[in-house]
């Protein structure tokens, strides 16, 4: 990697870093109850911040890449699975911080940003495959950031869902609790210290109605950019990859993926599809396009050592 991309990158983790601090702090604090009340309230403190960190983090990936290189096509394109999940989460997060405009997402930003702030780091260690000979194909680039806008969009929808997953049993918890419950004897004061602090967490965030509105709108958009990548990829593969397409591993997990978002979207449409079906579709979408790309990269550049 290059100096540039490292000098971004670091700056795009400290940003990331004091925006954490401060969403935490922004999410504990004593007046959350009363913003409850108003949920089109303004972004916390740490909003700008993040906006920062986003445009640095953005930067980073480029110079990463070999983007930002001249000419326009660069003669050193690198691309892996650590670039693929730091691009990942860099679209998931600045989707998320749109949503914070509408809803007060301070906890919910406070969960996601750490994971994004360690992505942003990865390209240091894993900078990928050279791709530098699919360069010059008039379709490829346009493909590859497509299918980064879908990871990113999906990925932010299967957090969203295990989130809603925690929130729902928790409430469920206190729904059927007898008042008169006494902690076990084999509690530990930490362990019941840190299932006090998880569960405050919880109630700090947004109503599940809001969070299910922002799932389905997560998964619509992912499903919209996970329908052009697999057009491009397989109507036009010859273009794309100056290949015939072929049905292999990545074309089916792909493709398996369009089908359970696409099932999900339309039941949700037909027959108003929600609740833990809803969320354990959701997280199985993902797996699949997990599967598909960074899974398989993984395997060849970090266990086989093979571009």
């Amino acid at each position: 990697m290059s100096i540039l991309a490292a000098c971004f990158t670091f700056a795009a983790f400290g940003l990331y870093v004091v925006a954490t601090r401060l969403a935490w702090r922004s999410a504990a604090s004593e007046v959350e109850a009363a913003l409850e009340a108003r949920p089109e309230s303004r972004p916390g403190p740490w909003f700008r911040l993040i906006l920062a960190g986003l445009l640095a983090h953005s930067l980073s990936l480029l110079a990463a890449m070999g983007l930002l290189e001249f000419p326009a096509i660069p003669n050193d394109l690198h691309f892996g699975f650590a670039t693929a999940l730091s691009a990942t989460f860099l679209v998931g997060m600045t989707l998320l911080c749109f949503q914070a405009l509408r809803s007060r997402l301070d906890a919910l930003v406070a969960v996601i940003l750490p994971v994004t702030a360690v992505m942003a780091l990865l390209p240091l260690f894993f900078p990928g495959s050279d791709l530098s000979a699919y360069a010059s194909k008039p379709l490829f680039l346009p493909h590859l950031m497509v299918g980064t806008m879908a990871y990113g969009v999906l990925l932010l929808a299967a957090m969203h869902a295990l989130l809603m997953l925690a929130a729902e049993a928790h409430l469920h918890q206190w729904d059927v609790a007898p008042e008169n419950t006494s902690p076990s004897a084999g509690t530990s004061r930490e362990s019941r210290a840190m299932r006090h602090l998880f569960s405050r967490w919880l109630d700090r965030l947004p109503p599940l109605l809001v969070m299910e509105r922002i799932l389905f709108q997560f998964i619509f958009v992912g499903f919209v950019f996970l329908s052009l990548t697999a057009l491009s990829g397989v109507v036009f593969a010859e273009q794309v990859f100056g290949k015939a397409p072929k049905l292999d591993h990545k074309t089916v997990f792909t493709l398996l993926s369009w089908a359970i978002f696409g099932a999900l979207l339309f039941g949700r449409w037909r027959w108003g599809w929600r609740g833990r079906t809803a969320l354990r579709v959701t997280v199985a979408g993902f797996a699949m396009l997990l599967l598909a790309y960074v899974g398989s990269r993984f395997v060849l550049e970090v266990v086989l050592q093979r571009a």
